[in-house]
């Protein structure tokens, strides 16, 4: 399991979808798209200290509704195509950038994310990014892409203090 492996390095394990299961399991949080469960809910299965993230497709004004409900980031995507889950939503990197200028609560880049075009988002004002066909699909193998993922932010990533989630 993944869970106490991510745990032994200090890095949250957020379940997707799932509260449910993110309680059952101990799990650091749970992310929750717009048909999961809603953002109260999801806090009321998960308790007060488990992080709790929220889909927000591209859109400003799901951002600050769950913002404004106590989530402890926000996610907008899909920024690119994905193999992972079908492209409902495109997002331009401006709603990063417009994100950053309006509130604190960190924002997470989702969708189609690779080591060629993460750096524009990081740029753009992502606090996260969210990856997957990106570190298992990388030619150099899923270790070399999370060194490069980590090497974009070191060098894009505007400098803050105490960042809220671990990366």
């Amino acid at each position: 399991m993944l869970l106490p492996i991510a745990q032994a390095h200090d890095v949250a394990f957020i379940m997707n979808d799932r509260p449910d299961l993110a309680a059952e399991l101990g799990c650091d949080g749970v992310h929750v798209g717009q048909q999961d469960a809603a953002y109260e809910e999801a806090r009321r299965i998960v308790g007060a200290d488990a992080i709790v993230g929220v889909t927000c497709h591209a859109s400003r004004h799901l951002a600050m509704d769950a913002a404004e409900a106590g989530a402890d980031y926000v996610a907008f995507g899909a920024f690119f195509e994905s193999g992972t889950k079908q492209r409902v939503h495109n997002a331009d990197p401006e709603v990063l950038t417009e994100w950053q200028t309006t509130t604190n609560v960190p924002c997470v880049a989702i969708g189609g994310i690779t080591v060629e075009n993460g750096r524009a988002l990081v740029a753009a004002g992502a606090d996260f990014l969210a990856v997957a066909g990106g570190v298992w699909s990388h030619a150099g193998g899923p270790a070399e892409a999370v060194r490069a993922f980590n090497a974009i932010f070191d060098a894009e990533a505007p400098e803050k203090d105490d960042p809220p989630i671990p990366r």
